[in-house]
């Protein structure tokens, strides 16, 4: 039997749009720009749920621990597109935060729809990464019923799932010690056992069901505040300026400049110079120009300062 999910708030008729096919381009824009207020509106209902996510993941992340987002379709998407970007933003390895996607890779370009209803298709996965104690595990899922992530929840979190009433979704070896584990969604739908829930609740979408709209921009801003706030919290930030952007190109190169001047009220020149010397990191030259050392005694020094700037200079 196929389930009813009629009262899943993500697949509920929004009143306020039953007339979308016979508005012209100026209604639509409208329409959309007004109802596109419950994703702001839900982000801050959000804030002490969201606050809390963060503290408990921290401590485990500062130990070396990952985060792990994964889900299907959209919100599969969005876990992959924020974790890539961790890398060159903040010059941290790709390892730190992992997107996996119902389908794999090959569902970034094209649909696998019928992945998301694997309930233990992410298992091979997550065991590959041998979670530990220090990770955290992020399932998203707009809808909030996705078997494909309520699954990995559930083995994550110590809670072996089956792919029918008596068999075993996997052979493999759980965590010996449970990741923290979450599911945000934009239902008021329960998580798994021993999970968080992360709740976005930003009502029935102005197309019925498309949850890639209001929903999908909501879980982005939610995962750009995640992943944003653990880099803060972890040096990678000094002020508001990313001191460890990794200067791979022209651009990024102006920005590192942009930073070491700012911090350091040496002129354009002499910051490019500074960080030709600093083997291009913001954060080594900056280091260096403070206490008036070399490369190799920035780097010892913001080693020992836990990469943090802040606790160099101030």
């Amino acid at each position: 039997m196929i389930p009813d999910r009629s009262h899943i708030d993500t697949e509920r008729v929004n009143p306020r749009s039953t007339q979308l096919h016979s508005l012209d381009a100026a209604g639509l824009v409208a329409l959309f720009n007004s109802e596109n207020r419950a994703v702001l509106a839900a982000l801050a209902m959000a804030e002490n749920d969201l606050a809390g996510l963060i503290t408990a993941a921290t401590p485990g992340f500062l130990r070396g621990g990952r985060v792990v987002y994964l889900g299907a379709g959209t919100s599969g998407r969005l876990g992959v597109l924020d974790a890539s970007e961790i890398p060159p933003t903040f010059c941290e390895p790709p390892g730190r935060f992992i997107g996996i996607i119902a389908g794999g890779d090959r569902s970034l370009r094209i649909p696998s729809e019928g992945a998301e209803d694997d309930v233990a298709g992410a298992i091979p996965e997550l065991e590959r990464l041998a979670l530990t104690a220090d990770d955290t595990v992020i399932g998203i899922a707009a809808g909030g019923t996705t078997p494909y992530v309520h699954g990995a929840l559930r083995w994550a979190s110590g809670q072996r799932p089956a792919t029918n009433g008596q068999q075993p979704a996997t052979s493999g070896q759980q965590p010996a010690a449970s990741p923290l584990c979450c599911l945000l969604t934009c239902s008021d739908v329960p998580a798994p056992p021993g999970c968080r829930r992360l709740l976005l609740a930003t009502g029935p979408e102005v197309l019925t069901g498309s949850t890639r709209l209001k929903a999908g921009t909501a879980t982005k801003l939610a995962l750009n505040t995640i992943s944003t706030a653990l880099m803060v919290l972890a040096g990678k930030v000094h002020g508001n300026l990313m001191v460890d952007v990794k200067a791979s190109n022209v651009k990024l190169r102006d920005r590192a400049a942009r930073i070491v001047v700012t911090l350091t009220n040496l002129d354009r020149d002499a910051a490019f110079a500074l960080l030709g010397r600093a083997g291009w990191s913001a954060k080594t030259a900056v280091a260096m120009h403070r206490l008036g050392c070399d490369q190799q005694a920035a780097e010892t020094a913001l080693a020992a300062a836990g990469g943090r700037l802040d606790r160099l200079v101030r």
